[in-house]
């Protein structure tokens, strides 16, 4: 079988220009099989569509038409290639048509030689691939069978015409000795060749548009993801470049839309949108807006505020009422102020003034503050004008009660106050003419909530009061053989601890002794209660953690220096405070009972506590007669008020605008951040 013979027939410098003029003519040299000296020149003239073909003898001068040739179908065909995706999982077509050859006829089918003749070239692809497919239309004339053939293993002979730019073969092959059986596809490989040319020539007419993606680079498999850019073109893109369109959403967008999209900025940018203009300072004032700042700000506090309902004296969260018309921007602004207050120590002290005898106790929250004293009353103040409401119980007078110094003789180091003043002297007729009913003794402990008041005294008994009866007393608990030193209560259980080394477990609907829990060597000093545990701190150094249903001491805090006066049990039930005699405020890990930190800075026995979950702080009242608060996450002591009384300090408890203490000197001390401060009454919850 005849080894078919591939090679360029037309010259580089016409195949370019037939593209864009398609009424150019070409021309093909061919030998002349009967006379080596001359030459046949055939003669291609018009369009695609309809090409003349003629036959020059350059011996003879004779010149043979042979018609016009119609190629529009190739052009259809061209145009429904062209609007095809892009191929390139083909290989090139010169690549593949020697794959082609070698296949149907081996690898010595085709030598070295005539590998190079059939190199890519340079010239356009698509016009070479018209050409190629044309070519294969043209009707050859049948030679004379002593031409040279491929079989008979003669290669024939090209050189190159520099004068004509074209290839120029001595020798052609019989056409009709040639074998068109190992073609078969190679027009649609072509073809697709030509469209993956066509598409990579119009990406390259793309980017060269634009200087911005010069650097994109793209890759022959477009079926992965190999090679794909995935930077931000638009970051290259300036401002100068790009037409920005300005303007003003409050303008364009209804209000609800823009208070909406102002509620996600934080405060200190919501304060700068209302210098914009006036219509922004309208839009970013309002109410709706400055609600959702103020409560995203202090989502903690109202999510630890919402673990004290079933707490009794819930200290208010200081957030406000949510009701309609509320002003939060004012709020906000109040509570804002009152926090910088705290870290600053700028406070008014108010004293109120009343009880005869030292102060043993105090409870209080944004409406009422109430002290028990060991003048074995118990006084209910106004927390709003100071004002001396009621006194419960029979007053007694003791002549060796300190008398309480001049209020200027209070000590001027530590955080002092900006201003101070003392409540009105006022007569209040004490209830109850028969002390039977009452305390005998001093009044050492209290505890109340909406219902129901329990106070514990010298006399070994708990009082239980009628909170909305006019703070009637309603049943006296007997069990306890010496002082009561604290009480606390929740929904179901009255709890109290003694100086007889004891713990009562009571029912609080009848006050039923429930069970008594043993196991301190020394007074009880303090008790709180949480669900099932209750924790005390004794004078033995040791803090206990009990199961009230099986009565069992589940863990023990130790202190490292003598005994503890006083404990705290956060709401979550997972830390544990104490204080005591070694100056030193532990804070326990409850789960686990490892020691996490120790407050200092107490230079006397450590004789109250009180931790404030909402608000993250620790207050403290020692025998140094100094108050001191503490950020429970971090220890630090964020504020000391040193001798703002001038004796003890036997109780102090805190919320969020004050702290109260009861002191050893017959006063109670208020020191008030808020005082005088605009728009602290609206951060005062439900009453």
């Amino acid at each position: 079988m005849d080894r078919p013979h591939f090679c360029n027939l037309f010259s580089r410098s016409r195949r370019r220009k037939s593209m864009d003029h398609p009424t150019d003519s070409e021309i093909i040299r061919r030998p002349n099989p009967d006379s080596e000296s001359s030459s046949v020149v055939f003669t291609l003239e018009g369009d695609m569509h309809n090409l003349n073909i003629s036959k020059t003898n350059s011996a003879t001068g004779s010149r043979t038409q042979h018609g016009r040739k119609s190629f529009s179908g190739l052009s259809s065909a061209v145009e429904e290639l062209c609007s095809l995706p892009r191929r390139s999982f083909l290989p090139s077509r010169t690549s593949r048509a020697v794959e082609d050859i070698e296949a149907k006829h081996g690898p010595s089918g085709l030598s070295t030689d005539y590998r190079a003749d059939v190199r890519p070239s340079t010239h356009s692809k698509a016009s070479e691939w018209l050409r190629r497919a044309a070519s294969t239309r043209f009707g050859h004339r049948r030679h004379s069978s002593s031409a040279p053939t491929a079989s008979s293993g003669q290669r024939p002979e090209m050189s190159y015409n520099t004068a004509s730019g074209c290839h120029m073969l001595k020798e052609l092959p019989a056409w009709d000795s040639f074998d068109y059986s190992h073609t078969s596809g190679a027009a649609a490989r072509a073809a697709a060749a030509a469209q993956n040319e066509f598409s990579s020539s119009a990406r390259t007419l793309v980017t060269r548009a634009d200087s911005r993606f010069s650097d994109l680079k793209t890759t022959g498999d477009s079926e992965s993801g190999i090679g794909i850019d995935l930077r931000d073109r638009m970051e290259e893109i300036t401002d100068a470049a790009t037409p920005v369109v300005r303007q003003d959403p409050t303008q364009r967008l209804p209000e609800e839309i823009v208070a909406q999209i102002l509620s996600y900025l934080d405060a200190k940018s919501i304060i700068h949108s209302e210098l914009v203009s006036r219509r922004w300072h309208s839009s970013a004032s309002s109410h709706l807006i400055w609600r959702d700042v103020f409560q995203r700000e202090y989502s903690n506090v109202s999510q630890a505020a919402s673990l004290q309902p079933s707490q009794p004296c819930k200290a208010g969260p200081g957030l406000g009422k949510n009701t309609p018309g509320q002003d939060w921007k004012k709020i906000w602004k109040a509570r804002k102020t009152l926090d910088a207050r705290w870290m600053d120590g700028y406070a008014a002290a108010i004293y109120l003034e009343g009880h005869s005898d030292s102060v043993y106790c105090v409870q209080f929250d944004e409406h009422k503050i109430l002290t028990g004293s060991r003048d074995r009353t118990i006084r209910v103040w106004d927390a709003s004008t100071y004002e001396c409401l009621r006194v419960l119980g029979v007053p007694t007078t003791n002549p060796a009660a300190a008398i309480p110094l001049p209020l200027d003789k209070i000590g001027s180091k530590g955080n002092t106050p900006f201003t101070h003043l003392v409540s009105a002297q006022k007569g209040v007729v004490p209830t109850g003419a028969t002390p039977s009913i009452y305390h005998e003794g001093s009044v050492l402990c209290l505890q109340y909530d909406d219902e129901l008041m329990v106070t514990g005294s010298s006399d070994t008994t708990c009082i239980m009061w009628d909170m909305n009866d006019d703070y009637r007393p309603i049943l006296r608990l007997r069990k306890h053989t010496a002082g009561v030193l604290d009480v606390c209560f929740d929904a179901k259980h009255v709890v109290s601890c003694s100086k007889d080394a004891t713990i009562c477990l009571w029912d609080r609907a009848t006050g039923n002794l429930l069970r008594t829990l043993i196991a301190h060597r020394g007074p009880v000093n303090a008790v709180q209660l949480r669900g099932n545990l209750v924790v005390s701190a004794s004078g033995d150094g040791v803090a206990k953690l009990w199961n009230l249903h099986s009565g069992h001491c589940i863990k023990e805090f130790p202190s490292k220096d003598r005994g503890l006066a006083c404990v705290e049990f956060s709401l979550d039930s997972r830390t544990i405070l104490t204080g005591g005699n070694d100056q030193v405020i532990y804070q326990f890990d409850a789960n686990t009972g490892e020691l996490v930190r120790e407050l200092r800075g107490h230079r006397g026995l450590v004789r109250s506590l009180h931790l404030d979950g909402p608000n993250n702080r620790v207050v403290s009242g020692s025998y140094d007669n100094s108050v001191k608060a503490y950020d429970l996450t971090t220890g630090k002591m964020i504020a000391d008020f040193p001798s703002w009384t001038t004796s003890w300090m036997l109780s102090a408890k805190a919320d969020y605008r004050r702290i109260v203490a009861a002191s050893q000197d017959s006063r109670a001390v208020i020191v008030d951040f808020g005082y005088q401060l605009p728009g602290v009454e609206l951060l005062e919850g439900e009453a």
